[in-house]
């Protein structure tokens, strides 16, 4: 028996690009997905984002509460209770003199900050009723 002839495929015709159903009910399907999931994800990096800032906030905490500590066991020691005494509030036992220097006569290292420091109480709270008495300039 014979072979019949093989027959030549025909080119194939491009097909016209259209949108079916099918893939308009697949574009409908991404869009209503992105669509629920975009409020999720926002919430997600904003709730991220606060715990964050709750995480930097509670480690500067933690720092004050650690500097409060030292400073808490420092004041339990009476020797440094009485050097505070002394030199911040100009206080002195009933059987010492004490002797508090006015003047220009601080030595040179001392900045500002130090002098002002060793004002009496007093200085101090007349200076801030003054400065609570001033109109602030805007």
């Amino acid at each position: 028996m014979t072979e019949p002839p093989r027959r030549r495929p025909l080119p194939r015709q491009p097909r016209p690009t259209r949108l079916t159903g099918r893939a308009a009910l697949l574009a409908v399907v991404i869009c209503a997905i992105a669509l629920s999931l975009a409020y999720p994800v926002r919430e997600y990096i904003a709730q991220r984002r606060q715990i964050d800032q709750l995480l930097a906030t509670q480690q500067s905490v933690s720092a004050q509460v650690k500097s409060l500590q030292a400073q808490q066991q420092r004041f339990a020691d009476p020797a440094y209770i009485e050097q505070q005494a002394r030199d911040q509030l100009h206080m002195c036992f009933p059987a010492e003199k004490c002797y508090v220097i006015i003047g220009n006569t601080a030595p040179s290292d001392t900045t500002p900050q130090q002098a002002r420091a060793a004002a009496p109480w007093y200085a101090k709270l007349w200076q801030s009723v003054k400065k609570a008495d001033q109109v602030p300039v805007r």
